[in-house]
């Protein structure tokens, strides 16, 4: 995933000049390309998803887990 370019947008309003304010996250990711170098930011970002990978095979394992301990517990 690239970093969005930061384009601010002159609107005019009659004889007054109004700049458009880029969001938070599009501030952010602006910082983060001028900051770091490609490879860096590749490897935050698979980082991340393996964090959010990670997050998901525990959520897995805690319903696997409750569901073998139902079908345990329902049986004579």
């Amino acid at each position: 995933m690239q970093a969005a370019p930061v384009r601010a947008t002159a609107v005019r309003v009659g004889a007054v000049r109004a700049t458009a304010i880029p969001s938070f996250t599009t501030a952010l990711r602006a910082v983060e390309s001028l900051l770091m170098s490609g490879g860096q930011r590749t490897a935050r970002r698979n980082a991340w998803t393996s964090v959010l990978e990670d997050r998901r095979r525990a959520k897995d394992r805690i319903e696997t887990e409750r569901a073998l301990r139902q079908s345990v517990v329902g049986r004579p």
